[in-house]
């Protein structure tokens, strides 16, 4: 369970220092772009979507994290009013979320 608050303490640092971009449709676009350097997925995103994502996330050789929080929690670790299934991390920061995972 420490890891686990380890990353989500590492998801707030790097949404408050650092560059992130929310849904599945911005991270594909991003992955088509080489953009994001960490992809997280949480743990009840749309199986059309994950292996979307997961399948760019392949080919652009960026590395994926399926998180065990659902994507309401996701959102409110993340600072959002709504659900956040997938985010892409642009920039880390200070934060060592690309070490975590």
């Amino acid at each position: 369970m420490d890891e686990m608050a380890d990353i989500k303490s590492e998801i707030k640092g790097v949404v408050k220092k650092g560059r992130v971009v929310y849904g599945s449709r911005s991270v594909v676009s991003g992955l088509l772009n080489d953009n994001p350097k960490l992809i997280i997925i949480s743990s009840n995103c749309p199986s059309e979507n994950r292996e979307e994502i997961i399948y760019y996330s392949k080919l652009s050789n960026t590395p994926y994290e399926s998180v065990d929080i659902d994507s309401i929690e996701l959102g409110s670790i993340c600072g959002k009013p709504f659900p956040v299934s997938v985010m892409g991390v642009i920039d880390a920061g200070e934060s060592n979320i690309l070490n975590e995972v």
